[in-house]
């Protein structure tokens, strides 16, 4: 606890930013604050260095339904390849789209370059520092705008991920579930914000929600906040509370693997909808009902000797997808021909179907 004493009663919402809280958070950041790539640690802050708004924004992107581990790779690279917005902003599209694989929402993706060309362009190579200009900025929504406001800029700002969003419905016990909650969470996050340190503060709730107010088992021994958390005493671990997930629907489809030698055919989907512009196995429609075999075959690209190889199931945010892979040899005028080495660019739902297809020893049909 750094010698502060925080009193329980400090967890109502206040006027202003409770100090001895707000202290206590800062100086566990202080000694415990996670090297990222992207990140000014909080001594060089101290020292007067400033993030580099690009970067944060990069990395905010990234950051979006994708985890810090997941993220960290995919950022070193895209900083070293284009390591300015102006670089990014000359990027060709399918090159980053393939940089992107693996990411996931892949619309993240198409608003990055887009947004990188609007900044490169309209706004000589500055991002805005304040949220309303940010936000008007394709892809970047609420949380984004004020992330980089805080942070890059060190401006006052309510960011609000969902590691804070579990430190804030700890630290004053809402009962309410998510994602209801969400607006009472927002007006008690914003209840701690103050002038002082803003973007080592909202730096500070994301990494105090990724090391100790974990999700599972929180360590709250180990919390700079805990005398002040009214979830301590209440089971910590049930909140923020969450109303019942809905059952995800399943769609079902087919995957067509087509080799010719040490290449695959592929196609580009559709600029639009989902996985829109990245290169792909072709595929049947993705319908509620599963296909049988027969007709599956009757939508694949090509007349081929069509085998089936196995399937795969893939789990995107409103839908699980069920995918029965077929192989064959042969060839396709229209095809992309891609060679093996180079179907990593591909989303991860279509790699996983072209690695069941290439290793599975097919079945006559």
């Amino acid at each position: 606890m750094h010698g502060i004493t925080i009193d329980q009663a400090m967890v109502s919402v206040p006027e202003s930013p409770p100090q001895p809280l707000r202290a206590a958070i800062l100086a566990w950041y202080d000694a415990h604050a996670r090297r990222l790539p992207w990140r000014v640690s909080p001594a060089a802050r101290a020292a007067g260095s400033r993030a580099d708004p690009y970067r944060v924004w990069l990395s905010e992107v990234m950051l979006q339904q994708t985890t810090v581990a997941h993220a960290t790779p995919y950022f070193v690279a895209f900083s070293r390849r284009w390591p300015t917005v102006e670089a990014l902003a000359a990027a060709d599209e399918a090159e980053l789209m393939a940089a992107w694989a693996g990411l996931g929402y892949y619309a993240r993706a198409r608003n990055l370059i887009a947004c990188a060309r609007k900044v490169a362009g309209q706004l000589g190579g500055v991002f805005p520092d304040q949220e309303a200009d940010l936000r008007a900025l394709p892809g970047v929504g609420g949380y984004t705008a004020a992330a980089i406001t805080a942070i890059a800029f060190d401006q006052p700002a309510n960011v609000l991920d969902a590691n804070i969003e579990r430190v804030v419905a700890r630290l004053f016990a809402v009962e309410a579930p998510l994602p209801a909650a969400k607006a009472e969470l927002a007006q008690l996050a914003q209840g701690l914000v103050g002038p002082e340190r803003p973007g080592d503060w909202a730096q500070a709730l994301m990494d105090l929600g990724a090391l100790v107010c974990t999700p599972a088992a929180p360590a709250c021994e180990r919390c700079p906040a805990a005398g002040a958390c009214r979830a301590r005493r209440l089971g910590p671990e049930t909140y923020p509370r969450r109303s019942p997930k809905a059952a995800r629907p399943r769609r079902h489809g087919a995957a067509f693997l087509l080799l010719n030698e040490d290449e695959v055919a592929l196609v580009r989907r559709p600029p639009k909808g989902l996985l829109g512009g990245m290169l792909a196995l072709p595929t049947s429609e993705w319908r509620a009902r599963p296909w049988a075999d027969a007709e599956a075959v009757a939508e694949a690209p090509a007349a081929a000797d069509w085998r089936a190889a196995g399937e795969i199931d893939h789990v995107f945010t409103h839908f699980a997808l069920t995918l029965r892979v077929f192989r064959a040899e042969g060839d396709w005028p229209e095809a992309i021909w891609t060679p093996l080495a180079g179907l990593e660019a591909m989303p991860s739902v279509f790699l996983k179907a072209a690695r069941v297809g290439l290793l599975a020893q097919p079945q006559l049909l």
